[in-house]
């Protein structure tokens, strides 16, 4: 279906959140990655402006959970990272004509789908390129842009600025839009903290906020 896309790359949940492991078991972390997809899936099934939902994931989990959201999924033969596993996405999705793409973390559970709205609407058509900067200005939590791709794609350490660098080399002047519910995504436990000062009735707050004493004090003792 051409239009824009969404797609969500999803890490095999077991693996999920390491740097949480100071604070929360193994059990712990596979259920928040979990609620975490639950939300972002949930808030992209509100979206209206959007074609098509899909997520890429090696998770028999994840991949039930989507379809369960009627998204399709991508299967990645090989974990080859995030950034291949876009690229492999943005191929796809430009066989079956679609003009453009949206990535989403599966990390951000207070995305809601009036952000999705407001940078869709924000974004540029043609040769558009938005970014959505994480909480520390460093990582990329969202991108917006047309299919097919000329940006090259670079995840990781300092994607944001990176991004930003590659649209410019390619001759595209890129859009930085700035939305909390997508810039705070969930990798330490300052991150924890600060998404349960923003109550909210999501899956993943309400689960956090009821282990919140008990996750502090092993924090504590961990210390």
């Amino acid at each position: 279906m051409p239009g824009i896309w969404a797609v969500v790359p999803v890490k095999a949940f077991d693996l999920a959140k390491q740097r949480l492991s100071g604070v929360l078991s193994p059990a712990r972390r596979l259920e928040l990655a979990r609620l975490m997809l639950l939300d972002v899936l949930d808030a992209l099934a509100r979206v209206e402006h959007l074609a098509g939902l899909a997520v890429v994931t090696r998770d028999a989990d994840a991949a039930g959970l989507a379809r369960a959201f009627g998204a399709d999924v991508f299967i990645e033969e090989t974990d080859a990272g995030l950034t291949a596993a876009v690229i492999g996405a943005a191929t796809r999705l430009t066989q079956r004509d679609c003009s453009g793409m949206l990535v989403l973390p599966s990390d951000v559970p207070g995305v809601s789908a009036a952000e999705v709205e407001c940078l869709l609407a924000r974004h540029r058509k043609g040769h558009g390129f938005t970014v959505v900067p994480a909480h520390d200005g460093r990582g990329t939590n969202a991108i917006v842009m047309t299919l097919p791709h000329t940006v090259e794609l670079a995840y990781g350490d300092d994607s944001c600025r990176r991004h930003l660098l590659h649209a410019r080399a390619a001759g595209v002047e890129p859009l930085v839009v700035s939305l909390p519910g997508i810039a705070r995504d969930l990798d330490v436990p300052t991150d924890v903290a600060a998404f349960l000062r923003r109550p909210s009735s999501t899956r993943t707050w309400r689960s956090l906020a009821g282990q919140a004493t008990a996750l502090f004090r092993e924090r504590k003792k961990s210390a």
